[in-house]
Protein backbone atom coordinates (compact mmCIF):
# COMPACT_ATOMS: atom_id res chain seq x y z
CA UNK A 1 0.00 0.00 0.00
CA UNK A 2 2.77 2.24 0.97
CA UNK A 3 4.76 2.02 -2.29
CA UNK A 4 1.35 2.60 -4.01
CA UNK A 5 1.22 6.01 -2.42
CA UNK A 6 4.61 6.48 -3.00
CA UNK A 7 4.77 5.83 -6.47
CA UNK A 8 1.74 8.03 -7.05
CA UNK A 9 3.38 10.95 -5.30
CA UNK A 10 6.61 10.40 -7.67
CA UNK A 11 4.03 10.46 -10.68
CA UNK A 12 2.75 13.79 -9.23
CA UNK A 13 6.38 15.24 -9.01
CA UNK A 14 7.22 15.17 -12.66
CA UNK A 15 4.84 17.87 -12.81
CA UNK A 16 4.67 19.74 -10.00
CA UNK A 17 3.10 23.18 -11.30
CA UNK A 18 0.37 21.15 -13.26
CA UNK A 19 -1.09 18.79 -10.52
CA UNK A 20 -1.34 21.45 -7.92
CA UNK A 21 -0.93 24.82 -9.43
CA UNK A 22 -2.00 27.50 -6.68
CA UNK A 23 -0.39 25.56 -3.95
CA UNK A 24 2.90 25.44 -5.74
CA UNK A 25 3.00 29.36 -6.44
CA UNK A 26 2.46 29.93 -2.57
CA UNK A 27 4.94 27.69 -1.86
CA UNK A 28 7.24 29.36 -3.75
CA UNK A 29 6.36 32.88 -2.34
CA UNK A 30 6.79 31.23 0.87
CA UNK A 31 10.08 29.63 0.44
CA UNK A 32 11.65 33.03 -1.06
CA UNK A 33 10.87 34.66 2.42
CA UNK A 34 12.73 32.34 4.50
CA UNK A 35 16.58 32.41 4.97
CA UNK A 36 19.50 30.81 2.99
CA UNK A 37 19.43 27.79 5.33
CA UNK A 38 16.21 26.93 7.30
CA UNK A 39 15.29 23.80 9.33
CA UNK A 40 12.00 22.28 8.15
CA UNK A 41 9.71 19.29 10.19
CA UNK A 42 8.94 16.93 7.30
CA UNK A 43 10.27 16.45 3.82
CA UNK A 44 8.30 18.02 0.99
CA UNK A 45 8.81 14.84 -1.31
CA UNK A 46 8.55 12.14 1.15
CA UNK A 47 8.83 9.75 -1.98
CA UNK A 48 12.57 10.88 -2.61
CA UNK A 49 13.97 11.16 0.63
CA UNK A 50 12.65 8.05 1.85
CA UNK A 51 14.20 6.62 -1.47
CA UNK A 52 17.44 8.00 -0.57
CA UNK A 53 17.63 7.41 3.06
CA UNK A 54 15.25 9.62 5.26
CA UNK A 55 13.99 7.74 8.25
CA UNK A 56 11.17 9.26 10.64
CA UNK A 57 13.15 8.81 13.48
CA UNK A 58 15.58 10.94 16.20
CA UNK A 59 18.57 11.80 14.33
CA UNK A 60 17.61 12.74 11.18
CA UNK A 61 17.00 16.49 10.36
CA UNK A 62 15.49 17.98 7.51
CA UNK A 63 16.76 21.19 5.92
CA UNK A 64 15.73 23.33 2.76
CA UNK A 65 18.47 25.26 1.22
CA UNK A 66 18.37 28.04 -1.58
CA UNK A 67 20.73 28.90 -3.58
CA UNK A 68 20.90 31.56 -6.41
CA UNK A 69 21.22 30.67 -10.26
CA UNK A 70 22.94 31.49 -12.57
CA UNK A 71 27.15 32.05 -13.06
CA UNK A 72 29.17 33.82 -10.30
CA UNK A 73 30.42 37.33 -11.03
CA UNK A 74 34.19 37.72 -10.70
CA UNK A 75 34.70 41.35 -8.74
CA UNK A 76 36.32 44.00 -10.47
CA UNK A 77 40.01 44.92 -10.63
CA UNK A 78 40.37 47.48 -7.58
CA UNK A 79 42.84 49.24 -9.64
CA UNK A 80 41.16 50.46 -13.11
CA UNK A 81 39.85 48.91 -16.06
CA UNK A 82 39.70 44.61 -16.36
CA UNK A 83 41.99 43.09 -19.21
CA UNK A 84 40.22 42.79 -22.73
CA UNK A 85 40.01 39.08 -22.58
CA UNK A 86 38.82 38.68 -18.61
CA UNK A 87 35.79 37.20 -18.54
CA UNK A 88 32.93 39.05 -16.10
CA UNK A 89 31.46 35.36 -15.19
CA UNK A 90 32.68 31.98 -14.50
CA UNK A 91 31.51 28.42 -13.65
CA UNK A 92 31.83 27.20 -10.33
CA UNK A 93 32.96 24.09 -11.30
CA UNK A 94 30.51 21.99 -9.43
CA UNK A 95 26.87 21.87 -9.02
CA UNK A 96 24.18 24.25 -7.49
CA UNK A 97 23.04 20.87 -5.59
CA UNK A 98 26.82 20.29 -4.43
CA UNK A 99 26.82 23.94 -3.16
CA UNK A 100 23.39 23.59 -1.17
CA UNK A 101 24.82 20.89 0.68
CA UNK A 102 28.16 22.95 1.60
CA UNK A 103 25.75 25.45 2.73
CA UNK A 104 23.48 23.42 4.81
CA UNK A 105 26.71 21.35 6.44
CA UNK A 106 28.17 24.93 7.33
CA UNK A 107 24.88 25.76 9.09
CA UNK A 108 24.37 22.89 10.93
CA UNK A 109 28.26 22.02 11.81
CA UNK A 110 27.33 19.10 14.42
CA UNK A 111 25.43 16.98 11.37
CA UNK A 112 26.34 15.10 8.77
CA UNK A 113 25.12 15.57 5.29
CA UNK A 114 23.70 12.08 3.91
CA UNK A 115 21.85 12.98 0.84
CA UNK A 116 19.58 15.73 -0.98
CA UNK A 117 17.15 16.16 -3.76
CA UNK A 118 15.41 19.11 -5.81
CA UNK A 119 12.29 20.40 -4.66
CA UNK A 120 11.85 23.82 -6.57
CA UNK A 121 12.79 26.43 -8.08
CA UNK A 122 11.48 30.09 -9.81
CA UNK A 123 13.52 32.74 -12.03
CA UNK A 124 16.44 33.63 -10.06
CA UNK A 125 16.29 30.64 -7.41
CA UNK A 126 16.70 27.09 -6.55
CA UNK A 127 15.58 25.19 -3.57
CA UNK A 128 16.89 21.84 -2.18
CA UNK A 129 16.06 19.48 0.55
CA UNK A 130 18.80 18.10 2.19
CA UNK A 131 18.96 14.92 4.79
CA UNK A 132 21.31 15.77 7.55
CA UNK A 133 22.32 12.80 10.71
CA UNK A 134 23.42 13.54 13.57
CA UNK A 135 26.43 10.80 13.98
CA UNK A 136 26.26 11.42 17.95
CA UNK A 137 22.73 10.37 18.13
CA UNK A 138 22.08 6.77 20.70
CA UNK A 139 19.12 5.94 17.68
CA UNK A 140 21.78 6.32 14.72
CA UNK A 141 24.43 4.73 16.74
CA UNK A 142 22.05 1.60 17.13
CA UNK A 143 20.47 1.88 13.65
CA UNK A 144 22.58 -1.19 11.16
CA UNK A 145 21.98 0.78 8.38
CA UNK A 146 22.99 4.21 9.08
CA UNK A 147 25.60 3.76 11.80
CA UNK A 148 28.63 4.42 9.61
CA UNK A 149 27.88 7.67 8.90
CA UNK A 150 29.78 8.49 12.51
CA UNK A 151 33.25 7.25 10.72
CA UNK A 152 32.95 9.78 7.79
CA UNK A 153 33.44 13.59 8.66
CA UNK A 154 32.80 16.39 6.33
CA UNK A 155 31.01 14.47 3.21
CA UNK A 156 29.94 17.25 1.69
CA UNK A 157 33.29 19.62 1.54
CA UNK A 158 35.13 16.21 0.67
CA UNK A 159 32.41 15.47 -2.31
CA UNK A 160 31.50 12.30 -0.66
CA UNK A 161 27.35 12.63 -1.47
CA UNK A 162 25.63 11.54 -4.54
CA UNK A 163 26.22 14.95 -6.37
CA UNK A 164 29.59 14.97 -5.62
CA UNK A 165 30.80 11.56 -6.52
CA UNK A 166 28.75 12.60 -10.28
CA UNK A 167 30.24 16.24 -9.94
CA UNK A 168 33.96 14.23 -9.54
CA UNK A 169 33.56 11.88 -12.36
CA UNK A 170 32.98 8.91 -10.04
CA UNK A 171 29.80 7.58 -11.29
CA UNK A 172 31.57 6.35 -14.94
CA UNK A 173 33.39 3.26 -14.22
CA UNK A 174 35.59 0.99 -17.01
CA UNK A 175 36.59 2.34 -20.09
CA UNK A 176 37.32 6.09 -20.30
CA UNK A 177 37.15 6.50 -16.69
CA UNK A 178 40.59 5.93 -16.02
CA UNK A 179 41.84 8.97 -15.26
CA UNK A 180 39.08 9.71 -12.49
CA UNK A 181 40.53 7.61 -9.84
CA UNK A 182 41.60 8.28 -7.32
CA UNK A 183 41.15 11.96 -8.55
CA UNK A 184 41.64 13.99 -11.45
CA UNK A 185 44.48 15.78 -9.65
CA UNK A 186 46.39 12.87 -8.91
CA UNK A 187 46.62 11.35 -12.03
CA UNK A 188 48.12 15.09 -13.10
CA UNK A 189 50.68 14.81 -10.34
CA UNK A 190 51.65 11.77 -11.79
CA UNK A 191 52.13 12.69 -15.09
CA UNK A 192 50.09 10.33 -16.72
Amino acid sequence: MRRMVYKHIAKLWKRPRESVPITWKQRLIDWRKEGTVTRIERPTRIDRARRIGYKAKQGFVMVRVKVPKGTRKRPKPAGGRRPKRAGRFFSLGKSKRWVAEEKAARKFANLEVLNSYYVGEDGDTLWYEIIMVDPKNPSIIKDKDISWIGEHKGRAFRGMTSTGKKGRGLMKKGIGAEKVRPSLRAKKRRGK
